[in-house]
């Protein structure tokens, strides 16, 4: 058994506009710092065995106060990278309406059969998340992983593990906030959900 603290990277710049940020490396706001300041406080007071982190600077950034914390490294990880959002990145959903109006159409009605033109397979991404999980769990069996990421790679990744289909990552899962914490549970190879959206100030080990 070894149990995710599963966390959306802090507030950026791109948010109050909800434009689609991929691999893009927006900065964070200043409350998106302060996001991980607050995830910081909360993590010296957990047993925590790793933190597991995106490369791109919004997660990292959010991710080295709790590492700081815990005296443990960050593990930067190449496959918790955003999902690829091709021609849709950096854009609105008013933008990308302009732009490709049939395409965005196709994309709300199944978002992985017909994902944003020129962007990743989100079966893919939530392949290579689901690939890091597995390992992890196979490293720390029993430990206890923060892990920071991406809403939209986060939300298929859950339904991968937990068996929802991956076209219904919009609608099973419609948010994950900024800075809260979610956490999975895998074990002998399935997992559960033992929490969604959880404010740090409430995430204490029960």
């Amino acid at each position: 058994m070894t149990d995710f603290l599963l966390v959306r990277h802090g507030e950026t710049e791109w948010h109050a506009e909800n434009r689609y940020a991929g691999r893009s490396d927006v900065p964070l706001t200043e409350r998106g710092r302060s996001q991980g300041e607050t995830l910081g406080a909360w993590a010296a007071g957990q047993a925590l065995d790793a933190v597991l982190c995106s490369p791109l600077s919004r997660a990292t950034l959010t991710a080295r106060p709790a590492a700081a914390a815990l005296g443990l490294p960050v593990r930067v990880d190449e496959r918790l990278t955003e999902v690829d959002f091709g021609r849709g990145e950096g854009l609105t959903r008013a933008e990308m309406a302009e732009a490709f109006p049939d395409e965005l159409a196709a994309f709300l009605d199944d978002p992985v059969a017909h994902h944003l033109p020129g962007g990743e397979d989100p079966a893919a991404a939530a392949a290579r998340a689901v690939a890091c999980l597995a390992e992890t769990a196979r490293d720390l069996p029993g430990g206890r992983v923060l892990v920071v990421a991406h809403s939209t790679l986060l939300r298929l990744t859950l339904c991968a593990l937990l068996g929802v289909p991956l076209a219904r990552y919009r609608v099973v899962f419609p948010v994950l906030e900024n800075g809260a914490l979610t956490e999975l549970r895998l074990r002998e190879g399935r997992a559960s959900l033992l929490r969604l959206n959880a404010p740090v100030a409430d995430g204490a080990r029960p």
